[in-house]
């Protein structure tokens, strides 16, 4: 059939003339018969076989990766021109990090995940507008100030400048559109007028999902929204939101780093940060709003996510010391030293967060996520080999302390990760996790790792003010996990894809810490202070084979 389109590609085309080009493909049949390339048989055979098309014209809203392949572009656009080439005629060979594999089964878990949370989301603000303050009222005048960030508005505003009733009515106007659907086949023909359009898109849950590989920096999957056709913005590497507690990790390694072990004891009671700069005092509360007055070791506490904890260790090492910490994990985006530091109070990319988890996962070397590994010329010819930036920032034992610490999530009963990894998706693998919920419930996140693959996750409205109001639905575990628990069932079912599932390697020197913690566990209460920490950090307390 190919080579029957030759001699006319429009004529024969078996799109738009599906019988011609059926008699002319097997004109070319024949005359393979008539010069001996194939037996009658097979020419009969062939002849009686129906064209099958699997056909669509090349869409960059549709296909595999779409977020993916737009953050390509952009550096492939600026490279191209840097170089003098042309990125669509030049027949260049792009090799890039993405698993299909993965691509496919954490599309697939996105939209599993999505569709259930929208339905609840939907349900659960049902004939109430999920745009509110934090006293829980709606936001007055809200998508009137929100219309005017889009594009629409501008052009009204250039075309009819201060004629604000033409500038209303042509917003008000219904006209017919398509608008984004969960439901098959994606979307549906509505009437609707601008401001209609906003108040339907803004009642939308958005995600993020990320998986790369932390030994090399590969990025495996990179899902940026519910559809790139409706929802353009990226929410891997271009939107940066609080992360909540799934930042408290940083927090812990800055006190593992400065000698603090895995079983330094703190008591779960209200630390309050003084006045200062302007700023009023300060105490971080618990999740719950409760304080149980026993001793949490760190493991412990941070499977637990206790806010009181991480402001022990902020107020004891400063957020300054936080801030040089995450800078070492490869966060670009600015992080403000203030008290509220160690539980994710400035804004990051889910990006950069599994750059950062990556750190503890390759044995202290913080690398580069990257997309792209090298760049051919249409002969074959190598004209970049891209190799990721990295670099020594921890200890090999430093980086197996806080993987130890975050295997206490998926671990240690009760933990914010246990139930949801464990039982809700049965996954029995070596798993480090981190839960992270902002505060309101407008931003919810997961991060994992194993020991070749770190995932991140995010969901949240497209404002901070678009969210759940009840923990029930609200947190990361509830919200965000399940997308990594999908998305991990999917992987280990699939044979062909080779996952390291732990567990995860030991450094190649004897831990210079105990990590055993239950005799410094159930201490009664005593006060953190009267923990005997020198014991605790004693380096000559070990177990067998150093651990």
């Amino acid at each position: 059939m190919l080579v029957g389109l030759l001699k006319g590609p429009s004529y024969f085309s078996p799109v738009r003339n599906p019988e011609r080009s059926l008699l002319r493909r097997n004109t070319v049949i024949e005359q393979m018969q008539k010069y001996g390339f194939i037996q009658a048989a097979e020419a009969n055979q062939a002849k009686s076989t129906k064209i099958a098309l699997n056909y669509h014209v090349e869409n960059q809203n549709t296909g595999i990766a779409p977020y993916f392949r737009t953050e390509l572009s952009k550096f492939l656009l600026r490279w191209c021109k840097e170089n003098g080439y042309n990125l669509y005629e030049d027949g260049l060979k792009i090799y890039t990090t993405i698993d299909s594999r993965m691509q496919r089964y954490a599309e697939e878990a996105v939209r599993e995940n999505m569709q259930k949370q929208q339905k609840l989301f939907a349900t659960y603000w049902k004939g109430r507008q999920p745009w509110t303050n934090e006293n829980g009222s709606t936001i007055k005048g809200f998508l009137e100030s929100q219309i005017k960030l889009t594009d629409r508005y501008k052009a009204l505003k250039v075309r009819y400048e201060d004629d604000e009733d033409s500038i209303n009515y042509y917003l008000r106007k219904k006209i017919p559109m398509k608008v984004f659907t969960w439901e098959a086949p994606g979307e549906k023909e509505v009437v609707m007028s601008p401001m209609d359009s906003l108040a339907y898109y803004k009642r939308f849950l958005n995600t993020g999902f990320m998986a790369m590989n932390p030994l090399d920096g590969h990025i495996k999957a990179w899902v940026g929204g519910n559809n790139y056709k409706y929802f353009k913005y990226d929410h891997v590497k271009q939107g940066r939101r609080q992360p909540g507690s799934t930042f408290k990790p940083v927090t812990y390694l800055a006190a593992i780093d400065n000698s603090y072990s895995p079983c330094y004891q703190v008591m779960d009671v209200p630390v309050t940060f003084p006045a200062e700069d302007g700023r009023s005092p300060y105490t971080p509360k618990n999740d719950d709003n409760v304080y149980s007055g026993r001793s949490f070791d760190l493991r412990e506490a941070l499977a637990f996510s206790k806010n009181t904890v991480t402001a022990h260790l902020v107020q004891k090492l400063t957020p300054a010391v936080i801030v040089k910490y995450a800078e070492k994990l490869g966060f670009s985006s600015k992080i403000e030293p203030v008290p509220a530091v160690g539980f994710g109070s400035s804004d990051v990319s889910l990006y950069e967060l599994c750059g950062a988890y990556g750190t503890f996962v390759n044995s202290g070397k913080w690398t580069e996520p990257v997309y792209l590994t090298r760049i051919e010329d249409k002969n074959g010819n190598l004209l970049l080999n891209f190799i990721p930036k990295s670099r020594d920032v921890i200890s090999e034992e430093t980086a197996y302390l806080m993987v130890h610490l975050l295997k206490g999530g998926a671990d240690i009963k009760g933990g914010t990760s246990y139930y949801g990894l464990r039982f809700r998706h049965k996954l029995k693998n070596e798993i480090g996790a981190k839960t992270g919920t902002t505060s309101n419930y407008s931003d919810a996140w997961f991060m994992a790792i194993t020991p070749d693959l770190v995932c991140g996750a995010w969901v949240g409205g497209e404002n901070r003010s678009i969210h759940f109001r009840s923990a029930a639905y609200g947190q990361g575990n509830k919200l965000a996990l399940p997308e990594y628990g999908l998305f991990m069932q999917k992987v280990l079912s699939d044979k062909s894809i080779s996952i390291n599932t732990g567990p995860f390697p030991k450094p190649t020197a004897p831990l210079t810490v105990e990590i055993d913690c239950a005799k410094y566990n159930n201490l009664g209460g005593v006060p953190s202070d009267s923990v005997n920490q020198e014991e605790i950090l004693n380096p000559e307390i070990q177990l067998d084979e150093g651990i």
